[in-house]
């Protein structure tokens, strides 16, 4: 049984007990936690958000749905000046049931929060903690990867026209209930044989994103262009949410976006859809104003030529500007051996006996092919573990991936893979290194149990953000004749000098200029 502990917000209290059909996504949160020994805990300041409702009967039986949780001890008294000081502002009853919800997480009485409030999310982002304050999907992807022994498919990205879509499926249900004329708006995208990719899985649409390629004077969008992509249709189904299938849709487009010089790509969001809105805000598109129906329109430029200078850190830039990066000599330059099975499920997109394009075709196809025996690479932010002792690596550091020797795949002993590194932490205790891994890692609690770190023998955890893939690659005797590689290549985690990597970036080809 697990030891695991989960403070859930007053509203995801509410939604596990509500007397109506409860939301999937929560029924399973409790079954799985049921099922594992996950402890379920609410707080205090659960109990005063209750107890500000004004409706007596409503308030009583609020209450009673609280009683069925466990409940933390009271932590020891903090003021409101305690509270502001490591939490932020309070300014109302809700900010300062938010700060004590985050004290208790702070003080490790649990190993994470649930909540869906974005506004608790941010506050814990800007108090560093962040990475312990799940979404319902992202308590839900934890317990399924730390605790759920199972094979996953990979799904396939694929190209189709509106047309070619089965207007039945269940995914089309909410895009009708939130958008009253999709029908006629979906006509006229069949009429105009509109452009799309379909993620699928056992014939069902599991994500679905309609574009379009528009002029300024169409778009009116706030930031200019020659070409821009609109992203009229961004949709993951309900049932496949918390699978990271929208950072794999998202890097499609902006990979897509890039390579295809388009100016900008944008979208329009309802602000209720605040999971998205975050996701969009971390790669760097910003609301510019609001339609006449109330949704946010989210644009983000693409780059292309000659960079700005660097002002702030090198990866603020990378993730605001993504997939573009600076790699001057202030930044660092990696070069990172792996082996061809851990490579295959960070990076399924190369992961073939022979070699594939990147880009199969001009229209930019599948990037993903149907496995049953791979835990999928779904997204753009990974993480990869290993010892490695260096402690060189720095935020927005160049990362070259090295596949190490497999007779069955054509990249092996080559340089394949591109990306930047977020964050390096060495860990020393397995529940640490599952909790800090969860959000991103392909690998089971199993595997991270037998790798059993230690002070002696800690993990190193890096998170990256991936760029992109060469192709194609570029093997060990070219890399040999660069000067990148001596007579063998690097066993371990080895920085680059900028003679090396100078040498190495112009046989780089990941599909734009950089």
């Amino acid at each position: 049984m697990s030891h695991f502990k989960l403070l859930i917000d007053t509203h995801v209290v509410i939604g596990l007990e509500d007397p109506k059909p409860v939301e999937a996504r929560l029924a399973e949160v409790s079954r799985l936690s049921n099922e594992y020994g996950i402890g379920l805990f609410v707080e205090a300041a659960n109990y005063d958000d209750i107890a500000r409702d004004r409706d007596p009967a409503r308030r009583k039986v609020t209450l009673s749905k609280l009683d069925k949780f466990q409940k933390l001890a009271r932590l020891p008294y903090q003021g409101d000046a305690d509270l502001v000081a490591r939490f932020g502002a309070i300014n109302n009853d809700n900010d300062r049931s938010d700060a004590r919800l985050l004290a208790a997480l702070d003080a490790r009485a649990v190993d994470y929060l649930v909540s869906e409030d974005a506004n608790l999310h941010k506050r814990s982002s800007r108090v560093g903690l962040g990475e312990r304050v799940l979404t319902i999907d992202e308590a839900l992807q934890w317990l399924r990867l730390t605790f759920v022994a199972k094979s996953v498919d990979l799904p396939n990205v694929i190209e189709r026209k509106a047309y070619e879509l089965n207007e039945r499926d269940p995914i089309f249900a909410s895009l009708r209930e939130d958008y009253p004329p999709f029908n006629a708006w979906f006509d006229r995208c069949k009429q105009s044989h509109r452009e799309c990719w379909v993620l699928e899985i056992d014939s069902e649409i599991a994500g679905l994103v309609i574009r379009k390629t528009e002029t300024q004077a169409e778009a009116q969008t706030h930031y200019g262009g020659r070409k821009i992509l609109k992203i009229c249709t961004f949709k993951v189904r309900d049932g496949y949410l918390g699978e990271k299938f929208g950072e794999l849709l998202l890097k499609q487009a902006l990979w897509f976006a890039q390579h295809n010089n388009y100016s900008l790509i944008y979208l329009t969001v309802y602000p209720k859809h605040t999971l998205l809105i975050k996701l969009l805000n971390y790669y760097g598109f910003v609301e510019t104003k609001r339609s006449p129906l109330g949704e946010l329109v989210m644009e983000k430029p693409i780059l292309s030529g000659s960079l700005p200078e660097l002002s702030g850190s090198a990866l603020d830039f990378a993730r605001s500007n993504y997939p573009r990066f600076h790699d001057g000599p202030a930044v660092g330059k990696f070069c990172v051996p792996i082996q061809s099975a851990y490579h295959r499920r960070l990076f399924p997109e190369i992961a073939f006996g022979r070699e594939l394009p990147l880009f199969p075709s001009a229209d930019f196809g599948p990037i993903l092919t149907r496995h049953t025996d791979r835990t999928p690479g779904n997204t753009i932010r990974k993480v990869y573990l290993c010892r490695a002792r260096t402690t060189m690596i720095d935020p927005g550091d160049v990362l070259l991936f090295y596949m190490s020797k497999d007779e069955t795949l054509a990249a092996s002993q080559s340089i394949t893979t591109l990306a930047i590194a977020e964050q390096v932490r060495d860990i020393v205790e397995v529940d640490e290194l599952i909790k800090h891994s969860a959000k991103r890692s392909v690998y089971s609690a199993d595997e991270m149990r037998l790798m059993n770190p230690s002070r002696v023998s800690p993990i190193k955890v890096i998170d990256f953000l991936l760029v992109g893939h060469t192709q194609p690659v570029i093997g060990l005797t070219k890399l040999q004749d660069l000067g990148v590689f001596g007579s063998h290549p690097y066993q371990s985690i080895t920085k680059l000098t900028e003679r090396q990597y100078q040498a190495l970036r112009g046989q780089l080809e990941i599909g734009f200029e950089f």
